[in-house]
């Protein structure tokens, strides 16, 4: 072990590298393995090849609109990110180190074009697009700016619909070393901003994340701000507690910099100057210095993974050659008895589930009459008056900032409700998949590689089934304001210049209570619906890779004598080993 000490962790990610190149490259272990594994591993290397040699990656996200391009060029002190840009005309930006800056198109048949830093304005990029014979996949835009040589960043498109991600925008955020979010202080974090965190950002754990609160010159006062900035700060961090919340003007910034018409001073200038000096060394001092450490560490998580389930399948192969063939076909019949036992064991599971789920959504019921109590009474305290019969809320206040309130806090509560019941559902899931594993063998193999130098690697056997067959999200739609709520809400905003909004939304408490409580069992249908459905996607996934190791195991009985499958296997499990010592000295 203490020779590993003395090299880098760059040396020691190309040292299991060069390990795992090895096993992958053994004609002998490969045949053992199966092609399709080798395949796996192969890809996974790939992979960690891409993630170590390309640019530490920042990369810019938020919704249409809120500034971000204005953002990196203040950042730059240079005009390189497209602004002004439509949404027919925005493309993926991204902006590398060259001493010579130049742009061009890259095209989605790989085609490049050479643009001039003129053609990326809106009317033109449009005018070229439709000369092009294929769409653009992302400007290259290259520049000598200092920042540069430390990192590439990465301007994407406006999210303002969740359902239709684009794919390469989701390919850069999972592959992207850093954060940025962009909000906008004039529309304070919309329904789907908070999603995004939620089921996008939040489930990276990136090391750390800016929300950068853009447009903060546009408020009116100091008070304003302050209030923007506690909203902002406390949703981040409810949904991304590592988050570092900064109130700035991009636009301002760019001025600053350039020697441009900086937008009037309100009396919070000194505020937003500061929030960007700061946000710029923060940036410098935990991104860029850090830069490093950064990439290892995610790097680092995917080289353990390979050689975890390297690890995992070498050990079913050697349980399996221990056996004969006699003994592998009744082990096939052994199994194939377990698994009907494990469906009529999941037949039994689910009403359990469907009952549970139901007294979950009774719960979520009386929870939301309760707090619609304590709601109705916050709306009436807002038309309270003092002793000289003046209102205590001033009028201009409450048309401001209600109907984001309620919003906020109707939300707030829809989803606090579900978010509980489903890490319960979760947990629900996660038991009925352990127990799986363990009546199909597998987590035995996960408690017989529990050692001091292989714990930290197999501590997640059982559940790394369960996370492979959730790729489609718990919720649908639903996981959004519900649909008959939204119609609600709308009304409210259609009619507040009309009328007093308090009015109005006392008007419509009931209407809002009964379209909650009702979409809520929906809602509660649709995670019965889903949780079923990952326990069937469990059950066959568990099912059909015991059966890949037992078809495996045949294939490679037939063709090596059991001695050389011995060896082979040795001589893989001795490679992986090593590769297990080496991340010994990486503990999380």
């Amino acid at each position: 072990m203490d020779e590993y000490k003395t090299r880098s962790a760059a040396e020691d990610i190309e040292l299991i590298r060069s390990k795992m190149r090895a096993l992958t490259e053994d004609k002998e272990i490969a045949e053992v393995l199966g092609a399709d594994f080798i395949g796996e591993l192969k890809a996974s290397d790939a992979l960690v090849q891409k993630r170590s040699s390309e640019p530490f990656t920042l990369v810019i996200l938020g919704e249409f609109k809120r500034g971000k391009s204005t953002i990196i060029n203040a950042l730059l002190g240079k005009e390189l990110a497209p602004s002004n840009v439509s949404p027919e005309t925005y493309t993926i930006n991204e902006i590398s180190y060259s001493q010579v800056p130049k742009v061009e198109a890259v095209l989605e048949n790989g085609d490049r074009r050479i643009l001039t830093f003129r053609d990326i304005t809106r009317d033109r990029l449009k005018i070229k697009m439709r000369l092009y014979p294929s769409k653009i996949a992302h400007l290259d835009i290259k520049d000598n700016a200092p920042i540069l040589k430390e990192m590439r960043i990465v301007d994407t498109p406006g999210l303002s619909d969740l359902e239709d991600l684009d794919k390469q925008v989701t390919e850069y955020l999972v592959n992207a070393d850093a954060i940025m979010y962009a909000t906008s202080s004039l529309l304070p974090f919309s329904e789907s901003e908070q999603i995004y965190l939620a089921s996008h950002i939040q489930p990276q754990r990136f090391g750390m994340l800016y929300v950068l609160v853009n447009m903060i010159d546009a408020l009116q006062n100091r008070q304003d701000v302050d209030k923007i900035m506690r909203r902002f700060k406390s949703i981040s961090g409810r949904i991304v507690p590592n988050a570092i919340v900064y109130g700035i003007s991009g636009q301002d910034e760019f001025m600053r910099k350039t020697g441009g018409h900086r937008p009037p001073d309100k009396g919070t200038r000194e505020f937003y100057e500061t929030q960007f000096l700061k946000f710029e060394l923060s940036l410098k001092r935990d991104i860029i210095m850090q830069k490093d450490v950064i990439r290892t560490k995610r790097v680092m998580a995917l080289v353990e993974n390979m050689v975890g389930e390297t690890y995992a399948k070498l050990r079913m192969l050697s349980d399996m050659a221990e056996m004969d063939m006699r003994a592998i076909e009744n082990k096939t019949a052994e199994f194939d008895e377990q698994c009907e036992q494990l469906a009529q064991a999941l037949a039994e599971a689910k009403p359990k589930l469907s009952l549970s789920i139901t007294e979950m959504q009774q719960e979520a019921e009386k929870w939301m009459y309760e707090f619609f109590a304590k709601l109705r009474q916050s709306m009436l305290e807002c038309r309270r008056k003092d002793e000289n019969g003046e209102d205590i809320y001033p009028a201009e206040d409450i048309e401001k900032y209600f109907y984001s309130y309620l919003m906020e806090k109707v939300g707030e509560a829809y989803r606090t409700c579900i978010e509980h019941h489903r890490r319960r559902i979760d947990k629900f899931v996660e038991d009925v998949s352990r127990d799986l594993s363990a009546k199909l063998g597998i987590s035995e193999l996960a408690e017989s590689g529990r050692s001091t130098d292989t714990g930290r690697l197999m501590r997640s056997m059982n559940t790394n089934v369960t996370r492979s067959v959730m790729s489609v999200k718990l919720f649908g739609t639903s996981e959004t304001f519900p649909p008959a709520t939204m119609s609600t809400f709308s009304l409210i905003l259609k009619k507040k210049k009309q009328t007093d909004i308090i009015d109005i939304a006392l008007e419509n408490y009931d209407e809002i209570r009964i379209n909650i409580v009702n979409d809520i069992k929906n809602v509660y249908k649709d995670l019965e619906a889903k949780a079923l459905q990952q326990l069937d996607d469990i059950y066959h996934h568990e099912t059909d890779a015991g059966r890949d190791a037992i078809n495996q195991a045949k294939q490679v009985f037939v063709s090596l004598d059991g001695q050389t499958i011995s060896d082979v296997l040795s001589r893989a499990e001795g490679l992986v080993d090593e590769c297990i010592d080496i991340l010994e000295n990486y503990p999380d």
